[in-house]
């Protein structure tokens, strides 16, 4: 299939992937000039009707549904005996990859994922679609951040209470237990499916394991799903509570559909995001205004101890007592002298502090670049600021990776004020401009303000395009670019380098350094007779690529002129027969007065054309006996 062009309009460029009922490829729409995922039936079940019926109903049951989380269905048909559906394409991995990779997941990623999941689903619910195929390898995760559910394979309209017919479809490890003992379906089996999913994402194995798939089928029918904590007690409660309720083998005690459901996830996130930590300032002490020391019989001291001075009293009012008096009131205004110091020093003390190696003081943002949002945070907590988390767009760093701090790296704040951190959601798409027709500068010019722009161009030689002039636009794989491309994204351009140089009734030697001037290689066929082509002047210049390129072959044929061919003398004493002989051994017609049966005996005496002349091969050569 790589290569071949599906229905005159999708070009099929790699294989994705391989399901039980279809494979998919990468393929190019060439109307559109953008990269779809192109489902495509297996051959052997293009003719069994209910395998084409259940295609086509994932194509009209996907086209229902316009939706964030949920992969768009472009187009649907058959090209000869092969059905085919197109899609959007997502380049990226599945939720059964990144359990692969990484055998569970936190709670936090868990409900991200689940969220997601759940608001597709809950669209389809809407619609009056049941999936009934959900499971880990159905969840895409784009490199975009994107989250979307896909293969409505086996989807059907919810109305109806569907039933599987005569098998059970799906796969075993998540039907809900009355579609295994009843083969009914409908949006709460869903649910199940996705209780299941979520116990998988949680614990990193699912809850029902067995050497045949009937034993899985047996346990989801008879036994309860466990609370995801008895195999991990970190798990936190709420998230118990919901895998339970989605589990439950009463359809009737689960939700009603994904909506009830994702309603229910969203009013626990609060519960299960903690909040972030506050870093505290220091053990400081602050007393309240209307907070009093006691009034009498206190001061001051260094050390931060307390002593009791006496209070005044009444004292004989004689020269001793005035001298006492005064002595008192010198000594109090010393202590409180002394106090207000201590208190001035130990506010310029705090101050300095708090300005140097305190809250106040300044510190430098580190950078941050690169790292996941949580271990960026806990640098930054470290350095002593507050965070608050934000999203932007970025060319370069990729999507969940820190891309850059407000204020900047390097640069000085406060401590304990709030450094804004930007999460990456991956570069913007833009529009690309339309630069086929314009000149290699211009078009460089408009694509160099937004992409990044490769800086030596291909060549191509076109008949039809003026040299210089830009033939194609390429993205990053080779393919022509859509009509919008990621910011700063790698493009490369297609320039014309004119038409091949035209060779044909050249002599070689100017032909070959004509070819070559243009930086095209040249081989040669063997040599041809040709009639009206003098020798060793070119008949033909064939291409051995198109389209051409500067390095491809031309191959070209070089006359041998017209073949023309010397007639001997065979009337030296030779019989007609071993003239005949001769003449037709060298590519002549022969013809004679002797009859043939006396060929053999008649020595032949006059011929005609003479001996020495040339004529071309095939000529008529008359030999006869004159008496």
């Amino acid at each position: 299939m790589i290569g071949r062009l599906v229905d005159g309009r999708y070009q099929v460029r790699s294989r994705i992937a391989r399901g039980g009922m279809a494979t998919v490829y990468l393929a190019t729409d060439l109307r559109l000039e953008r990269r779809v995922a192109i489902k495509i039936m297996h051959g052997h079940l293009a003719d069994d009707n209910t395998f084409k019926t259940r295609f086509v109903q994932e194509a009209r049951s996907a086209a229902r549904l316009a939706h964030p989380n949920v992969v768009n269905v472009f187009d649907q048909g058959q090209d000869a005996d092969m059905a085919y559906l197109v899609m959007e394409y997502l380049p990226g991995i599945t939720l059964r990859d990144l359990l692969k990779d990484y055998t569970r997941l936190t709670p936090e990623q868990t409900v991200d994922i689940l969220d997601a999941v759940l608001s597709g689903l809950a669209a389809a619910h809407k619609a009056g679609i049941v999936h009934r195929d959900l499971k880990p390898e159905n969840v895409l995760l784009a490199d975009d951040g994107r989250i979307k559910l896909g293969d409505f394979g086996l989807a059907r309209a919810a109305s109806a209470n569907t039933a599987t017919g005569q098998a059970l479809l799906g796969t075993i490890a998540y039907l809900s237990p009355e579609l295994v003992t009843r083969g009914v379906a409908d949006a709460r089996s869903d649910i199940y499916a996705l209780g299941i999913m979520t116990y998988e994402m949680l614990t990193g194995e699912q809850p029902y394991v067995g050497e045949a798939p009937m034993q899985i089928a047996y346990q989801h029918a008879n036994d309860s799903v466990p609370a995801p904590s008895t195999r991990d007690p970190s798990i936190p409660p709420e998230l118990d509570e919901l895998v339970l309720w989605a589990t439950t083998r009463d359809p009737d005690q689960r939700p009603a559909d994904a909506r009830a459901m994702l309603e229910r996830l969203r009013e626990m996130e609060p519960h299960l995001r903690p909040s972030q930590p506050v870093v505290a300032a220091g053990d400081t002490m602050v007393i309240a205004a209307g907070d009093h020391l006691p009034t009498a019989e206190t001061r001051v001291l260094g050390g931060g101890a307390l002593a009791v001075a006496e209070t005044d009293v009444a004292e004989p009012d004689d020269d001793a007592a005035v001298l006492t008096r005064t002595t008192d009131r010198r000594r109090r205004r010393g202590y409180w002298l002394l106090a207000l110091v201590l208190v001035l020093a130990g506010l310029a003390g705090g101050t300095g502090w708090y300005f140097g190696a305190g809250p106040g003081s300044l510190a430098v943002v580190p950078d941050t670049v690169n790292l996941m949002p949580d271990s960026a945070t806990q640098v930054l907590q470290e350095a002593g600021f507050e965070v608050e988390l934000a999203e932007r767009n970025d060319p370069v760093v990729p999507p969940g990776q820190v891309s850059g701090t407000d204020p900047e790296a390097g640069a000085e704040a406060r401590r304990g004020s709030t450094v804004q951190l930007f999460v990456s959601i991956g570069p913007q798409f833009l529009d690309v401009p339309a630069v086929i027709g314009l000149p290699e500068a211009d078009a460089r010019a408009q694509l160099g303000e937004f992409f990044t722009v490769a800086d030596e161009a291909a060549l191509q030689f076109s008949g039809e395009v003026e040299a210089g002039l830009v033939i194609a636009v390429l993205d990053a794989d080779g393919t022509a670019v859509p009509t919008t491309y990621p910011e700063r994204g790698a493009l490369s351009l297609v320039v014309s380098a004119g038409p091949v140089p035209p060779v044909e009734g050249l002599a070689v030697g100017d032909a070959q350094a004509r070819l070559e001037g243009a930086g095209l290689r040249v081989e040669f066929a063997d040599p041809a007779f040709d009639d009206n082509v003098p020798v060793d002047v070119v008949i033909t210049a064939d291409w051995l690529d198109d389209p051409m390129n500067p390095g491809d072959t031309v191959r070209l044929t070089v006359s041998k002129g017209p073949d023309l061919v010397e007639v001997p003398n065979v009337v030296t004493g030779q019989t007609v027969a071993q003239a005949r002989t001769q003449l037709e051994e060298l590519g002549f017609a022969v013809t004679s007065n002797v009859p043939q049966f006396l060929e053999g005996a008649v020595v032949a005496s006059v011929q005609s054309p003479a001996a020495g002349e040339r004529v071309k091969r095939g000529t008529e050569i008359t030999v006869n006996f004159q008496p």
